[in-house]
């Protein structure tokens, strides 16, 4: 059966070919198995995997297999993120459809997934933009709409002004839109909106059960949440009917307050700009210039005296009004508090328009305001009757003084806003609203779901939206039956892939979810990048909250347990243009001549170092290359061996070179063998007996290893480390019976350990090795002997300033002091020594000890 030399394409079609013809991993329900619900973030069809899509879901399908062979009844499905703006924008680019081109994009990139060996149950596959999908999106929709949980209003938006779109807040970083990257405006539109504020408290509870997702997560979508205690009060105006609203949540300096700030677009504006020049243009200036809260943070800070005065609620002090740039009129009450001496903001601002800065709170490390604001917490200080208050103790009794005076109200806010889920985009999901003159915006009948998108054979147009679309637009009212029109927008396409992982559990027919869901769910092992931390994350938390209060599942959260992998980085190279414009280009166009790198036409290539692999940079991988040059297993050795799958990993042809060289080498080892069949020996020499623990050890290392610490390289590692300690008479033709066994074991642990990683060659060597159909092969995972655990001998390392000059076999039941005595006289060591003085002796136990000269 076997070749004679290591054929990854040939092995691996054999096996493929076999997992295909026995449908190896579609999962049902069983009464004796533990499930394992085990999900990576489904792509968008972009044609074509790249190395990070590899990684994610070599990941997932390692942890897969491990637990399978573990017991476990392991659903693991895959499907596709194919709704969106690259899909429509790829689909003008080549002037087909958005539809033709996602399925054409599908089916290419389930190939090259099956390629690389994972298992998964495709009968299970969704396609987002399919109407059997969207369909229940759209029913869960009309479902929201009636309890409540839908609010259509016009809306200050964030408009993207490249993709033409409206963007969460979620999906502005830092300013600029998250896909297109350009600077993002704002703008009133009619918007729909799901009451996510509605959850926040229990969003932000919910984090404290998710006791195996990374912290930084969990912080992240904290910090977004935004939960935060303080006082609602207001400022009174000099010679003014009107008050100024704010909310802050440090009341215990409110004697520091030297002014008060207010939005461009406060109402107070409306009695000033028309009679102030100066006001008039700081207002034009940043209407054109409006910006996101992060965007706010890192500009300038700029402003202008109304030349109103603001009443202090306590001192009854004037202090100025100024609007600033800093201050959002969506955001809270579109007014602050300014404390120059404990906000840096403020500070700043201050400085800037040479404005008092009051120190009212003194800490235990007598810091001054002299340069910068003293943000901590401490005892008041220049606050009146309240002087030597702690924050707790002046929170309360300022908070109740202005409680009777001034109407004042203790609150808890949150930061997080809600979520506004209508795109002006054709190629997503139709949001089910019609509008009728009559009835106004009425949810579309359910009998007449989906609400599928008109047809186009091309697209060309880069704004297109459904509002082009007029005789797909005209309709009747459900309710009334008059002429009507359809709602135009399309759901973010974030909708979609917020109850994903429930419709892989459960697909019936005539519901949006059954009773298998409840199975399955939740996910045991979620993977996927920290980017999704706060977008995709904290979306499908709220969806899942959703699905449990409309009763169609029962648990609270989503994923148990969550793997943020690292990104795949790769050199880059570039050139430089006739202006010193870098030009990227691609490695395989560099030559090296000595030192220097040049283009094949002679320019000088500069090397840029390790980045995200990306199509700007030219320095992708392309997996599919390296599946042809090098098989699947390879590939997946190589993701799994060369970093842990939460750093980043940097890539190298020559280590993966030298994942292909293991394999071989794992090859040429087992493949002319077969199983030992006969009785164990009665007794094993020193020798045999330690490779028996090294393999039983190795083993109880590299199952801890995939199941308690996703720690496959180190596992990994382990196995090449367990090879290297083979004998090589126990690989001979003239090995003796107790020889051969201890090899059998080896090689049985090997293929087990391995087949998470590589299962083509580990299936097809066992099979050949077992000479049997490997029937349970995958579904059986080793047990490790406590009794070969217990050391009598240790190989003793022995160093001098730390690197290794010699190894002892020794006792375990040597003291220290007798293995000093023995390490000096190994021959290597007594020759470097040669009586220098000794200044250290550390000893680690059962493992080294190392002399310092």
């Amino acid at each position: 059966m076997s070749a004679k030399e290591y054929n990854p394409a040939e092995i691996e079609n054999i096996i493929q070919e076999l997992w295909k013809q026995n449908d190896a991993y579609k999962a049902s329900i069983s009464e004796t198995k533990e499930k394992f619900y085990c999900l990576s973030m489904f792509p968008y069809p972009s044609g074509k995997l790249h190395m990070g899509h590899v990684r994610n879901y070599t990941i997932g399908d390692v942890i897969s297999r491990f637990k399978r062979m573990q017991g476990f009844n392991v659903l693991q499905p895959m499907g596709w993120d194919a709704f969106g703006l690259p899909a429509e924008n790829a689909a003008i680019e080549n002037n087909v459809s958005p539809k033709k081109w996602t399925n054409k994009n599908i089916e290419s990139m389930k190939v090259q997934l099956d390629a690389l060996g994972f298992s998964y149950d495709w009968s299970r596959e969704i396609n987002t933009s399919s109407p059997e999908y969207f369909k229940w999106e759209q029913w869960f929709f009309i479902q929201l709409f009636k309890a409540g949980l839908v609010e259509r209003k016009k809306s200050e938006v964030n408009w993207d002004p490249v993709d033409k779109t409206v963007l969460a807040n979620e999906q502005v970083i830092d300013g600029k839109g998250w896909r297109s990257g350009a600077e993002i405006e704002r703008k009133k539109i009619d918007q729909y909106f799901l009451r996510i504020t509605d959850y926040a408290d229990e969003l932000l509870k919910g984090l404290e059960s998710l006791e195996s997702w990374p912290n930084q997560v969990k912080l992240m979508q904290k910090n977004w949440i935004g939960k935060s205690k303080g006082l609602s009060f207001h400022f009174e105006i000099e010679n003014n009917k009107e008050v100024l609203e704010v909310f802050t949540t440090r009341p215990d300096t409110i004697f520091g307050a030297t002014y008060c700030a207010i939005a461009h677009d406060h109402p107070l504006i409306d009695q000033l700009k028309d009679n102030t020049p100066s006001i008039r243009e700081f207002i034009n200036e940043n209407k054109g210039n409006k910006k996101t809260e992060a965007a706010i943070a890192k500009q300038e800070k700029k402003g202008v005296d109304t030349g109103l005065k603001a009443i202090h609620p306590i001192t009854n002090d004037l202090i100025p009004i100024w609007i600033a740039n800093f201050v959002l009129m969506e955001y809270g009450t579109g007014a602050v508090m300014c404390v120059p001496g404990h906000d840096q903001r403020d500070y700043e601002f201050a400085k800037k328009y040479d404005l008092p800065v009051l120190q009212v709170v003194e800490t235990a490390l007598n810091q001054n305001v002299n340069s910068e604001a003293l943000e901590e917490k401490g005892l008041l200080i220049n606050s009146g009757e309240y002087n030597g208050l702690n924050f707790d103790e002046a929170f309360i009794k300022i908070s109740a003084y202005l409680e009777a005076k001034n109407n004042a109200e203790v609150q808890t806010n949150f930061r997080l806003r809600d979520w506004g889920i209508s795109r002006q985009r054709y190629w997503g999901c139709p949001i089910p609203i019609i509008h009728c003159d009559e009835c106004g915006h009425v949810p579309v009948a359910e009998k007449d779901l989906p609400v599928e998108l008109p047809e186009i054979d091309e697209n060309t147009s880069r704004g297109m939206s459904l509002g082009g679309f007029n005789e797909w637009k005209k309709t009747f009212c459900p309710n009334c039956n008059k002429e009507a029109v359809r709602e135009t927008d399309t759901f973010d396409t974030f909708f979609e892939s917020s109850w994903y992982a429930a419709r892989f559990a459960s697909q019936p027919n005539n519901a949006m979810l059954g009773d298998e869901a409840d199975y399955w769910l939740p996910v045991d092992h979620y993977i996927g990048g920290i980017e999704h931390a706060i977008l995709h994350l904290l979306y499908a938390r709220f969806f899942n909250l959703l699905l449990r209060d409309q009763k169609l599942i029962q648990s609270s959260e989503p994923f148990q347990r969550l793997l943020t992998q690292g990104m795949v980085l790769a050199d880059a190279f570039y050139t430089k243009d006739e202006n010193g414009n870098p030009e990227w280009v691609n490695k395989d166009f560099v030559s090296m001549n000595g030192e220097k790198s040049t283009l094949n036409d002679g320019r000088e290539v500069f090397k840029d170092g390790m980045s995200k692999m990306s199509k700007s940079k030219l320095n992708g991988i392309d997996p599919n290359i390296m599946i042809e040059k090098y098989g699947a297993d390879t590939v997946r050795l190589y993701m799994m061996f060369t970093s842990p799958p939460e750093q980043s990993l940097e890539w190298s042809d020559t280590a993966i070179e030298g994942s292909y060289r293991f394999l071989r080498k794992v090859w040429n080892l087992i493949s002319d063998k077969t199983i030992f069949n006969k009785a164990p020996p009665k007794e094993l020499t020193q020798i045999e007996q330690g490779l028996r623990q090294k393999s039983h050890q190795t083993l109880k290392k590299v199952t801890n290893d995939f199941a308690e610490r996703n720690s496959f390289n180190t596992a990994i590692a382990s196995v090449m480390e367990l090879l290297n300690a083979i004998p090589e008479s126990f690989k001979s033709e003239k090995a003796t019976d107790s020889e051969k066994f201890c090899i059998d074991e080896v090689i049985q642990f090997t293929l087990k350990m391995l087949s998470p990683i590589t299962p083509h060659i580990s299936l097809y060597l066992w099979k050949q090795y077992s000479e049997s159909d490997g029937a349970d092969f995958e579904n059986s995972w080793p047990m490790f002997n406590e009794e070969f655990l217990k050391l009598e001998n240790f190989r003793l390392v022995i160093q001098i300033n730390g690197k290794v000059r010699g190894k002892e076999t020794v006792s375990v039941d040597m003291e220290q002091a007798e293995l000093e005595k023995l390490a000096k006289e190994n021959e290597n060591v007594k020759k470097i020594l040669a009586n220098q003085p000794i200044k250290k002796v550390i000893y680690i136990k059962e493992k080294l000890i190392n002399f310092v000269i």
